[in-house]
This record gives C-alpha cells, structure tokens and sequence, in this order.
C-alpha cells in the first residue's frame, strides 16, 4: 500500500510558508537599504504570485473539507463522495500496532538510524478495514490510498534508533471524505434471464448429475420434455436465490474515490482543520500584500 504521510506533507507546507517569509524579509530590507533598484522586482512578483497561489490553494482545501461536502448519514448516505463523522471501532479481529502492540484501528510504523547519515531503517503501515458507526449505521472503511491525520504519535529513542508510531484508536471520532457505496440488499444488479443462462451451463457440465435429476425415462439422454423441467428447475433455483440476495443486509463501504479527489481519514475535529487552513491562508495573504506593496520602492 502506498504510504501516505499528511504529517510530512504538512512539514514542507510550513517549511515553504517560512522560506516565503524569509526570503521577502531579505528582499524588503535590500530595497528599503538600496531603493530604485529594478534587480529585485522579478523576486518581489515571484513572492506575490506563488503567495496569491498558497492563499487560494489554502482557502480551496478549507472550504471543500468544511463547506462544500455537507456529512452525511451512512443510513441515508447518497453513492458517491461524501463526508462522514461517527466512532472508529474495528471491523473484524483486532489490530495491534507493529511496535508497542498496542490495540488500534490503524498504525504506522518508522524508524530512523540517528548514527548513520539518511538511515532510515524499517517502516510499516497496516492495510485492514475498519468501521465508522454514525448511529444511523455503519460503514467499513478501506484504508488503502487514504492520507490518515491522527493526534495519537508516540516518539522514543531506543539503542541508536528513532521510532515513531502513529495510530488510530477504536473509540476515536473520525471524519472522512472518501467514495460512498453500498453493495447487497436492494442495491444488488440482478438479471434473472442471465443467471439462468449461466446455472444451466454449469448444470450442462456436469453431465452424471444433470442425468440424474432429470432423466425421467433413464435412457441417457434429456429429451425436450425432461430440458424444459430442467429449465424449470433452473428458474426457480434462480428466483431463490435473487430473493435471500434482496433480503441480505446494505453493506456500506467507503474507498479512495475513483476521480482522484481527496481520501482523507482524521481523528482532529474539522474545525481545527478549517482554523489551520485558515491561518495558513492569511499567512499567504500577508506574504502577497507585503511583496505587492514592496514593488513601488524598487522602480
């Protein structure tokens, strides 16, 4: 499964905002010091430019996580992309994480060489499903392709090696963004001319036993009379079948969406989130702001 690691990403977020920040204080007392010096206008549009870009990135990350995508009830949940809030609990037999053995839902495992130069050594992230109960239902969630937030981390150094251990714990509130659908029940494509079809031509197979059930005259052939209780047979095998697939129960699944939108799994309340985002975007405001007015110095 491909390890994504939001934590890491977010890590280059703030170190791109800081570089920002740095590099147009630099720019800002070059000018003010040096004014009228044309050299420093590209760097100052450069700055206003991929600030206007982190302000919109920013403000378009917050709104599709707290506005755009309205939470749905898995009972009621329509197919598709949604977002889901309810308890994390684990679907079948339970998970425990690869260091501490601690029970959870989900974990990710890393360790770092600190004697040796880029050592990093052994990493792990699991792959079982869990459940999302809302109250309305429940939900089984694949994590494969999900970006996974957690404030459960745990860091420790131990004979030369750094670990590091995120997880997911039964009993956390989630929230996910992810693609919805529901298999079994009255969501169920039946066709009963193709399934009839498909039972004769495995009865057809098996030539003993098809003999055997409908050979009335025992004369090792099925004449057109004993084909048509075969079909009989069959459609009313089908008509069995189709109605304990109808009276199964929804299984509910949520997925890494098929258009490449955003998978994300958090236990962090999605207001923080939208704080954050927020923060981050005024930051990228200041930045484009500042630069803008800087220019005027330097013509």
């Amino acid at each position: 499964m491909k390890d994504q690691h939001p934590e890491e990403k977010e890590f280059w977020v703030r170190l791109a905002i800081m570089g920002q920040v740095g590099l147009l204080s630099v720019v800002m007392m070059s000018v003010y010091e040096h004014p009228h010096r044309p050299g420093d206008i590209p760097m100052l549009v450069m700055l206003a430019l991929s600030a206007l870009f982190g302000w919109m990135f920013m403000m378009r990350r917050r709104r599709d996580e707290i506005t755009n995508t309205p939470t749905s009830r898995i009972a009621s949940a329509a197919q598709g992309y949604v977002k889901l809030i309810g308890v994390g609990r684990p679907d079948e037999l339970p998970l425990f994480s690869r260091r501490t053995k601690q029970p959870c839902l989900w974990y990710r495992y890393r360790q770092i060489n600190m004697e040796m130069e880029g050592g990093e050594g052994e990493k792990d992230v699991s792959n079982a499903s869990f459940i999302i109960d809302d109250g309305s239902g429940c939900c089984v969630v694949d994590v494969e392709g999900a970006e996974i937030m957690t404030r459960h981390k745990k860091t420790w150094y131990a004979e030369g090696f750094l670990h590091t251990e995120w997880t997911l714990l039964s009993g956390d509130t989630l929230y996910a963004f992810g693609e919805f659908r529901t298999f079994g029940g009255g969501s169920v494509d039946l066709d009963a001319r193709r399934d009839m079809g498909e039972l004769l031509t495995e009865w057809k197979k098996d030539k003993k036993g098809l003999l055997e059930r409908f050979d009335l005259d025992k004369n090792g052939e099925i004449s057109e009379t004993e084909w048509g209780l075969a079909r009989q047979a069959a459609r009313r095998e089908v008509s069995k079948m189709h109605t304990e697939a109808r009276s199964a129960p929804d299984v509910h699944t949520l997925r890494r969406p098929s258009d490449g939108r955003r998978y994300l799994i958090s236990n962090f309340d999605p207001k923080w989130r939208a704080r954050r985002y927020l923060l981050w975007a005024l930051f990228q405001l200041v930045v484009f702001l500042s630069a803008l007015g800087t220019i005027p110095f330097a013509l």
